[in-house]
């Protein structure tokens, strides 16, 4: 009996190493990969391509269909293209006959305390002091982005040409009084005014678009930093524009980030704000100031025109956050090749570099899978089924690779 159960189990392992031979590691992904199809719906998308650019999978992905978040893909490889990649953002300062100091600002996205606490401490060795602190936003045309509300959320931030620390203010409520929640940044008489107006124990505030609220907490920062720096304001903060001709030019500050840092942070964060900073500037670059949403819609269409087949793309701004944009897998494929020597700027987690899209009934991701060799498999998720999300295409999808 004991022979007979050995024949047995040779012959099954024969068997077995028979199929094996008969079946590729490629037949195995390919049946993994096919059952990954099956979850996606009429109205979702899917395309997975090899490192060689063989494409593995495909359904609906010449549907277009809402990005959100991921069109931040594109938005990033057209502000890279259009403004280039040495380039980064400055803030100008000056003062005028009446020792009025003047702040120009051009967009910068990441114009955060540190940063502001950086330039006051150099502006205190060239001005001891001075009357009225002016603040010129003009380098942008009032912006208004078509899927933004006014609520107090942070991905609800207005953008404009002179804003600071993404135009939010973050706070505290403790044994009744309220505090920075940030060590960074103070929180100003100007801010509380605002606050003070919710019962929240710790949020993020964002600041309004109207009577200039987002220009003028960027002046109060950098009065207050100023302050601290030993000098003194005679006058008020009020709105105004510098005069070029007359006024001197005294100190210019370059951020400290790379676009290719702001575009990192941009993605890890997915943050509106930053998306459309950067849209808009691209615009005021290519068309020329004053920077538009319009303008920056053009510059990124333009580009999209140059690396897929013009008009497949709509785009109604920069961030995602509109349900009027749209794209197909294909497309989103396309920019992700464009962008793969960029891939580790994207959240990285385990063996995937990817952006994720988030609306209400719409669920989007796209990115990329490392192998063992480290070459990278391409992949882009399109879910715009209500009450679907891209979890379990994705884990299949994983498992398959």
């Amino acid at each position: 009996m004991k022979d007979i159960s050995e024949k047995k189990h040779i012959i099954r392992t024969i068997i077995l190493i028979c199929f094996l031979c008969l079946v590729s590691p490629a037949d195995i992904l390919a049946g993994s990969l096919n059952n990954v199809k099956k979850l996606v719906g009429k109205k979702d998308a899917i395309l997975v391509a090899d490192p060689q650019g063989n494409i593995l999978l495909s359904k609906n992905a010449d549907k277009n269909l809402i990005p959100a978040s991921t069109l931040k893909i594109l938005t990033s490889l057209a502000a890279m293209h259009h403004l280039g990649k040495d380039f980064r953002f400055v803030t100008e300062f000056y003062t005028d006959r009446n020792s009025n100091l003047k702040i120009k600002g051009y967009g910068d996205p990441l114009l955060i305390s540190e940063a502001i606490a950086e330039i006051s401490e150099n502006l205190s060795k060239k001005i001891t002091g001075y009357t009225d602190l002016i603040l010129d936003h003009s380098y942008f045309d009032p912006v208004m982005i078509p899927g933004v509300t006014t609520t107090l959320n942070p991905y609800d931030a207005p953008n404009g040409a002179l804003c600071a620390n993404y135009n939010t203010v973050y706070f505290k409520r403790e044994k009744g009084s309220y505090t920075s929640a940030e060590p960074q940044t103070p929180l100003l008489p100007f801010a509380l005014k605002k606050i003070r107006k919710y019962g929240l124990k710790k949020e993020r505030v964002t600041f309004a678009r109207e009577q200039d609220e987002i220009t003028y907490y960027a002046g109060h920062l950098f009065q207050y930093f100023l302050e601290k720096e030993g000098v003194k304001s005679g006058g008020s903060i009020r709105i105004g524009e510098v005069d070029k001709d007359n006024d001197t030019l005294i100190f210019k500050y370059v951020s400290r980030f790379s676009i290719e840092e702001v575009i990192s942070k941009l993605l890890e964060f997915s943050n509106n704000f930053i998306a459309n900073q950067m849209l808009v500037a691209t615009g005021a670059k290519v068309y020329g100031p004053p920077g538009t949403l319009e303008k920056g819609v053009q510059a990124a269409s333009a580009y999209a025109d140059k690396v897929l087949k013009p008009g497949v793309v709509r785009i109604t701004e920069g961030s995602g956050i509109s349900r009027e944009n749209r794209i197909s897998a294909k497309n989103m494929y396309k920019l992700l090749e464009i962008f793969e020597p960029y891939h580790t700027l994207m959240k990285h987690e385990g063996r995937e570099f990817y952006k994720t899209g988030s609306l209400t009934g719409v669920k989007t991701r796209a990115g990329y899978v490392e192998n063992q060799k480290g070459e990278l498999y391409c992949f882009v998720v399109l879910v715009n089924t209500p009450r679907k999300s891209t979890s379990r295409i994705m884990s299949a999808l994983l498992k398959a690779l």
